[in-house]
Formats: structure tokens, C-alpha cells, sequence
């Protein structure tokens, strides 16, 4: 038993860290694997957050879609920790004109839109993109 003494310290240590600087760690650890630490994605397959994430939340549905897109919806992060990434990924890779003004999502919208996850996320994605360009 006193063998793993030592590791159940460290992920104890490791588990209030990522609580006490939760969202940038989530994103590493949830997000980062496919959106890139610079959030730039991977084109033609992985969308970049740069400079687009934050203008879905100026359009009708955007705020829906962000938080229903499979990597969201299904993401095991809990409604607050994935409100906290979300926010954290539009303040950093989102215009900044946007995060002056920006109501920061918070779990209830989370938990209330979450499910169930988007099926047809490219055209949901295309509506969008559109409805801003019409902006």
C-alpha cells in the first residue's frame, strides 16, 4: 500500500491545480489535441478558433452550436468546467472586439443546450458562417 502513496499525492496535487487554473489546462488537455495550442486547427479537417470562435456568439444559434459540437457535447468535462474552456478559448482566440462585450457562458446555459449533440454540424457550421457574413 505505501508504494502508491506517492502517485495518489501527485494526482491529488494534480487535480487542485487543474481547478485552480482549470480552463487553459482543460483546453491542453480536451481541446489542444485537434484545435492546436495556437487554437489554428488543422485545414481541411480541424477548424482554427482564431478569429472566428468568438463571432459565432454575435449570431442567432452561434452559442447553441458551440456548446453542441461534438467535441463539446460530448467532451466528459462537467457543464461548469466545459463553460469555463469556452469561455477561455473565446477571450483567447476570439477578436478582441468581441471579449470586451462578451456574457461569458456559464453550466446552466451549458447544461440546458447541451444535449443532444449536433448530427449535422458542417451545414449548422455553413448557416452561420453565413448569417455573419451577412452581418
Amino acid at each position: 500500500m505505501k508504494r502508491f502513496a506517492l502517485p495518489a499525492i501527485l494526482v491529488a496535487s494534480w487535480t487542485g491545480l487543474a481547478h485552480a487554473e482549470s480552463a487553459p489546462i482543460l483546453y491542453m488537455l480536451h481541446c489542444q489535441g485537434c484545435h492546436l495550442a495556437d487554437g489554428s486547427g488543422k485545414p481541411g479537417s480541424v477548424p482554427s478558433l482564431v478569429d472566428s470562435i468568438g463571432r459565432f456568439v454575435r449570431v442567432p444559434g452561434g452559442r447553441e452550436y458551440l456548446v453542441r459540437v461534438p467535441g463539446s457535447s460530448q467532451s466528459p468535462l462537467s457543464d461548469e468546467d466545459l463553460a469555463r474552456v469556452l469561455n477561455y478559448m473565446i477571450r483567447s482566440f476570439g477578436p478582441a472586439d468581441v471579449a470586451s462585450d462578451f456574457q461569458p457562458f456559464d453550466a446552466e446555459e451549458v447544461a440546458r443546450v447541451r444535449r443532444p449533440p449536433l448530427s449535422e454540424t458542417e451545414s449548422v457550421r455553413r448557416a452561420l458562417l453565413s448569417a455573419m457574413e451577412a452581418r
